[in-house]
């Protein structure tokens, strides 16, 4: 089932409480593309839609009274479609993860590049690697949380850089899809290919975790990454709500 970003902060951040970190907005519609409607018209539908300006939205605040920043994605906002604006928003993230020395925790959901942008859009590809290697840079954990679905350019650059990487269940993670793939290569393939739990056993992920356990491991594993003492479950403050 989907799930917005907002609704997915107000279960991570302890008492559902956050604050959205501004975005640079790029240029609007730079190459005045037209396929059955002009980019701005989808533009508006989406966001009346969504109730959100783009496709990413970034947030800071406490998990398990430890700091962080958290970018989602969101994917029914033009599939999540990665533009100029999800690459200024990620390395916006980076800037202020590294700025308030934070780990970046990041949930992709996308359907890839966004081709009302044509090229400009696959430069986000070599820019959000660049944002990230700033965080490696500063010795912060960035860890990456795969849901469904995760692909194209996205799965080929800031998605599948993390230091750990999670994914809900039976989430599709791929480059190209399997019916492209099937057709290109006239092969049916296995079972549950490019899942989620297909990718784990297959040493691509490293957990498959379900929503309702997805705060307690990202609390641990931050934790860890950011060599502090572990907290006792019961301890923890709780979310606003749960999934």
């Amino acid at each position: 089932m989907p799930i917005s970003p907002r609704d997915r902060f107000a279960n991570l951040f302890d008492g559902g409480i956050f604050v959205e970190i501004d975005v640079p907005k790029p240029i609007i519609d730079p190459l005045q593309f037209k396929d059955q409607k002009k980019y701005p018209e989808r533009m508006k539908s989406a966001q009346k839609t969504t109730g959100e300006a783009e496709a990413m939205l970034l947030a800071e605040g406490e998990m398990g009274r430890t700091p962080v920043v958290i970018a989602a994605q969101d994917f029914s906002f033009m599939g999540g479609s990665m533009g100029m604006y999800v690459g200024n928003a990620i390395i916006r993230a980076a800037e202020r993860a590294v700025e308030l020395k934070r780990p970046l925790i990041l949930f992709s959901a996308a359907g890839g590049a966004r081709m009302q942008e044509g090229i400009l859009s696959l430069m986000q590809m070599p820019r959000t690697t660049v944002a990230i290697q700033m965080l490696k840079e500063a010795k912060l954990p960035y860890v990456v949380v795969l849901t469904h679905p995760t692909t194209g350019g996205v799965t080929a650059s800031y998605a599948m850089l993390g230091d750990i990487h999670i994914a809900e269940p039976n989430a599709l993670i791929c480059f190209a899809g399997p019916r492209v793939i099937e057709q290109t290569i006239r092969e049916k393939l296995p079972e549950g290919f490019q899942r989620a739990e297909y990718l784990l056993d297959h040493g691509m992920l490293d957990r498959v975790t379900s929503r309702l356990e997805m705060r307690d491991e990202l609390i641990t594993i931050i934790r860890i990454l950011s060599n502090s003492s572990p907290q006792i479950k019961g301890d923890l403050p709780s979310p606003k709500q749960e999934t």
